[in-house]
């Protein structure tokens, strides 16, 4: 009885893997899911407003731009169909007029990733431009939660102010001892995905049952997160083969939801950092 018990549950059990699996196999002739690759980087050119502060590594050097060059070609054998850079969508027009002066020779890239790596995997890959996707009129309303601190809970304020102080120091660390191709391979990490989205859940109790100051400053980031992604649904349809360029604190977000999407493929980007030559 038991053996036939067991027998039973095990053919269950791969019928239902093999439903499953029919269940998740494209219809014969359908288009490719799109695969979307994150590139989660720190900015070039930091202007100071994240809260973790740290110095930022000079990417114009010899080296670096030799490097910059080398990963537009990796990253061009992928072959995207669309670049997505961390810009507004309101300055499109701007990006795409420099995008023609920077291919026609007459643009000299500012030191910003859009640009520095943006701008040269648009043109090796035969692009009309970047796409800028980002959401920034939704930001990350962290105002009440620090005042609700000062006012109700200095202790969480003291902790999270000595948890940014001491990652910046780490960064700057990093940023003085390590090649460019290592913070980036840093800015990939998962493990460092996980400390940055961890930061939020340090301040997420703050207020818990009288007025939920961190529960709703934590939202309002996945919010912008979440508009952000929509816009990557957008360009990546079937077939598609996207790169999304943003910052590290967007694209440890970003790749939680890719994960679970059902109509595209996540592509890892860390092999494409490596240098080969």
């Amino acid at each position: 009885m038991r053996t036939q018990l067991l027998v039973r549950t095990a053919l269950a059990t791969a019928l239902a893997a093999l439903s499953a699996t029919a269940l998740a196999a494209p219809p014969e002739g359908a288009p490719a899911p799109a695969r979307v690759m994150m590139f989660g980087m720190f900015h070039f050119a930091n202007p100071g407003r994240d809260m973790v502060k740290s110095g930022v590594v000079d990417v114009t050097t010899p080296a670096h731009q030799a490097y910059l060059d080398g990963l537009a070609g990796r990253l061009a054998g992928f072959e995207p169909t669309a670049v997505l850079a961390e810009c507004s969508p309101g300055d499109q027009a701007r990006y795409d007029a420099q995008f023609e002066e920077y291919v026609a020779g007459d643009f000299d890239l500012p030191t910003n990733e859009t640009y520095q790596i943006g701008f040269r995997l648009a043109q090796q890959a035969g692009l009309s431009g970047v796409t800028c996707f980002d959401e920034d009129q939704v930001g990350w309303d962290a105002q009440p939660m620090f005042d609700y601190m000062d006012a109700h809970d200095t202790r969480a304020r003291e902790d999270i102010e000595a948890r940014f102080k001491a990652l910046s120091a780490e960064q700057d660390r990093e940023q003085s001892s390590l090649s460019l191709a290592q913070l980036l391979q840093l800015a990939s990490d998962p493990g460092r995905d996980a400390v940055n989205k961890g930061l939020y859940l340090r301040t997420n109790a703050v207020g818990a049952g009288d007025g939920f100051a961190g529960a709703d400053a934590s939202a309002s980031w996945w919010h912008r997160n979440f508009r952000m992604y929509a816009n990557i649904q957008k360009a990546a349809g079937p077939g598609d083969r996207v790169v999304v360029l943003a910052g590290q604190g967007h694209t440890a977000i970003l790749k939680d939801l890719l994960a679970v999407d059902d109509r595209r493929v996540a592509e890892d980007v860390r092999p494409y950092l490596e240098a080969g030559d």
